[in-house]
């Protein structure tokens, strides 16, 4: 199965050919479980192909029948996201592959222009960076506002950079998300995952606040405590950075 955002039926032939043509082209970004290439379109414009690999027997069996697969959430997701204006990657396609079980699956996207992910907090610095980390907790508080939670809102999962004189903020990764009223406790909560020390989530609670009309020690709370309940006795993370719970 093969479904194309109709803006993008021009590459309907190419679209076609990636579950052929994948493992040769373009260049990885990520590569574990699932794999993620940046491809050169026939467009000349560059994408980001995901390939969701083959379930285990059992989620074959359930993808198929029960539960949607994640390259159809990720891409209905993905619209749902621009129609309440939070930016992500413009969905371009999804691909089910298989004959009567779900086999591999793959979700194309235009590829974020944005150049930094939020694993860069994770040095615990914040000189220099208040006012991107204000921007964040505004970020973060809107998409709550407009009933979006990214129920895996981590430091790889929200891209950022500095465009026009101001921080903006994309978020990928989206096939785990909830939609409907997010109440301030579950919005703080929201943000266990990052990375970060009490200085950082102290910045990014009072712009939470402030644009939830919230009390700001009461969201500082929340987030350290979820923060602290997340990553404690947690193996550290592949990264270069620490994550700081102290």
């Amino acid at each position: 199965m093969i479904i194309i955002n109709p803006t993008y039926e021009s590459l309907r032939e190419w679209i076609e050919q990636l579950p052929n043509t994948f493992s040769t082209q373009g260049k990885i970004i990520y590569n574990a479980r699932n794999q993620i290439r940046i491809i050169n379109g026939p467009d000349g414009k560059v994408y980001n192909v995901k390939r969701y690999c083959c379930p285990k027997w059992y989620n074959r069996i359930i993808y198929t029948w029960f539960r949607t697969p994640k390259a159809i959430r990720a891409y209905q997701n993905a619209l749902t996201l621009q129609q309440k204006a939070i930016p992500t990657p413009t969905p371009i396609a999804y691909i089910l592959c298989g004959n009567t079980l779900l086999d591999e699956s793959y979700l194309i996207t235009e590829q974020s222009p944005l150049s930094h992910m939020l694993y860069e907090l994770g040095d615990g610095i914040v000189h220099g960076r208040e006012q991107m980390i204000a921007a964040l907790g505004v970020f973060a508080a809107t998409m709550h506002e407009k009933g979006i939670l990214h129920l895996d809102f981590s430091p790889g999962n929200v891209l950022f950079d500095f465009v026009d004189n101001q921080w903006v903020f994309t978020l990928v990764d989206i096939n785990r998300m909830r939609f409907g009223q997010v109440n301030y406790q579950v919005g703080c909560r929201n943000m266990a995952r990052l990375w970060g020390g009490k200085e950082m989530y102290h910045i990014l609670a009072e712009a939470y606040a402030k644009t939830r009309q919230l009390d700001a020690a009461t969201c500082y709370q929340l987030m350290w405590q979820a923060h602290h309940q997340f990553w404690k006795g947690k193996k550290q993370p592949k990264s270069d950075f620490p994550v700081v719970l102290e």
